[in-house]
């Protein structure tokens, strides 16, 4: 298994991928978000670059905001979808459907609050001649 991908130039593309913000390639976690009992097991810094992933500590309190509008956005668009396309249906259909999406997309949702938390004030930007300066 790699450790390293090739650089990503998009910093979008890159959080998508859940690549370190400052080299691009080296991985945010270290199991499948398929893993269930360590899908939030991270590297304490990044295995190509060295850059630190907590950048302090509690840094990812914060990532329970972001996981907060994940979570609005899944009821909106869950809710919404029910209201138009099953005829708005009994309450406890709402409940089940919110609650069952909610528990698939914990990982996914995990992973990239915690990814745009980093990327977006973990104070370090994409600097793609980093490799070539620091390549041992």
């Amino acid at each position: 298994m790699s450790i390293a991908a090739a650089p990503i130039e998009s910093s979008t593309l890159a959080l998508l991928a859940l690549r370190c913000p400052r080299c691009h390639q080296g991985k945010l976690f270290t199991n499948s978000a398929l893993s269930l009992t360590k899908f939030t097991d991270m590297p304490a810094e990044c295995p190509v670059c060295g850059q630190a992933f907590e950048p302090e500590p509690g840094f990812y309190f914060g990532a329970m905001y972001i996981s907060f509008g994940f979570a609005v956005g899944t009821f909106a668009v869950v809710g919404i979808l029910l209201y138009y396309l099953a005829g708005d249906p009994p309450t406890w259909v709402y409940v089940v459907a919110v609650a069952i999406i909610t528990l698939i997309s914990t990982p996914l949702v995990f992973r990239y609050s915690r990814a745009l938390m980093l990327y977006l004030f973990g104070g370090t930007r994409y600097d793609p001649k980093w490799t070539a300066r620091h390549a041992h």
